[in-house]
């Protein structure tokens, strides 16, 4: 018997404790939001103001970049490379010399053609002063004269030749990747480099046919990538494809972005957005929305005779984005809706407003810190 009292009085030490260390744990740690302030009646709850921001309509695609001009640096005639004058990477101005092959054989041809125009020129000017005097007949002269165009031509050709030994680059830009070696040998077409003008990239992308009426050039774009996943690239639209894919039932675009620094590569894929529209509307957190049916609304906290009182406000939503609503009809900027502590307000009911956390304050207005009470509305993804 002795020991079945010591069990029982055991047990009722641990379910007195057990109780005291439960009560002690729901009075310590009930959340800020339910505790309630003192003074009033009501539920508590937090509000956010009804804010008026800026609010653009997108619709978002992705592409892929590409250079305003890019060709494949070949020459024109075959020869033994004596001079590499670029490395990969190297910007070039227009008429920058990339390449120089050997010359010793145009270069020859080239003094002859020089000596024998030279030669026909003076013949010429002999036979024209002859023919004053009657020294010479006109056929003599013109035969001078065809003789003279013929070596002229040849001259010409040998400069030409003389200066396709010679590889430049045809406007400004990057080079990449040298493809042969000093001293290799190089056939005529054969692919030296590649250059890009980088100074303005290009960005080709479709979009479904149902927005072929609201995009046209001009419209501005914003541009991201996941190498350079803190910077935004801004650009407008250049062109807009005048045919629908038949299949895909989207068409072509194509915006520019300025490219000064030439931080964009051609080639790499990226995010873009379309700004639609830029418009001022009605903002208001989205845990704010409550929705019965197909009719949403909010709950405005307003003053009344009793103190504050919420008011059901049936509304009209717009667009969503990142935890913001916009809101076209049923409230007006500066008004406070409830936020937290939706689902114990009732219409005309009196309700209390919770202060900071770590302690309350009646009447407070404003959201505890770390928890937004209202934000500007963002960017929102259409299409």
């Amino acid at each position: 018997m002795r020991y079945l009292k010591e069990i029982a009085a055991l047990a009722l030490l641990l379910l007195v404790a057990g109780g005291g260390y439960f009560v002690w744990q729901y009075v310590t740690n009930e959340p800020a939001e339910t505790k309630a302030p003192r003074g009033g009646g009501g539920p508590v709850v937090e509000t956010a103001p009804v804010t008026l921001s800026e609010v653009q309509t997108l619709v978002e695609a992705v592409g892929s970049t590409r250079a305003r001009q890019a060709v494949e640096i070949t020459p024109t005639s075959s020869g033994r490379i004596t001079e590499i004058t670029f490395h990969a990477g190297q910007p070039v101005k227009a008429g920058d010399v990339l390449l120089r092959l050997d010359d010793d054989i145009q270069r020859a041809d080239l003094i002859e053609a020089e000596a024998r125009l030279r030669e026909a020129t003076h013949a010429l000017e002999r036979g024209r002063a002859l023919m004053k005097s009657s020294a010479t007949s006109q056929a003599a002269v013109e035969k001078l004269v065809a003789e003279l165009a013929i070596v002229t031509a040849t001259r010409d050709r040998a400069t030409r030749r003389m200066r396709d030994r010679i590889v430049t680059a045809p406007f400004d830009g990057v080079v990449g990747f040298s493809r042969v070696e000093i001293g290799g040998r190089i056939q005529e077409g054969a692919v030296i480099t590649t250059l890009d003008d980088l100074s303005i990239i290009e960005i080709e992308f479709s979009l479904p046919e149902s927005l072929f009426g609201q995009v046209s050039p001009g419209k501005p774009i914003v541009a991201d990538a996941s190498a350079f996943p803190d910077r935004a690239f801004e650009g407008t639209i250049e062109r807009i494809d005048s045919r629908i894919d038949p299949i895909s039932r989207a068409f072509k675009a194509r915006a520019l972005i300025a490219n000064p620094d030439n931080t964009l590569p051609s080639g790499m894929f990226m995010h873009l957005a379309v700004v639609l529209d830029i418009r001022r509307a009605l903002n208001l957190p989205e845990e704010a929305i409550v929705v019965e049916g197909s009719q949403p609304y909010v709950f405005v906290v307003v003053s009344g005779e009793r103190g504050l009182v919420a008011e059901r406000r049936n509304v009209k939503i717009g667009q969503r984005s990142f935890g913001i609503v916009e809101i076209l009809d049923g409230v007006t900027e500066g008004e406070s809706v409830i936020i937290r502590g939706v689902q114990k307000a009732r219409d005309g009911q009196a309700v209390r407003q919770a202060g900071p956390r770590g302690g309350t304050q009646g009447g407070s207005k404003g959201g505890p810190p770390g928890e937004p009470s209202a934000a500007p509305a963002q960017p929102n993804a259409a299409g």
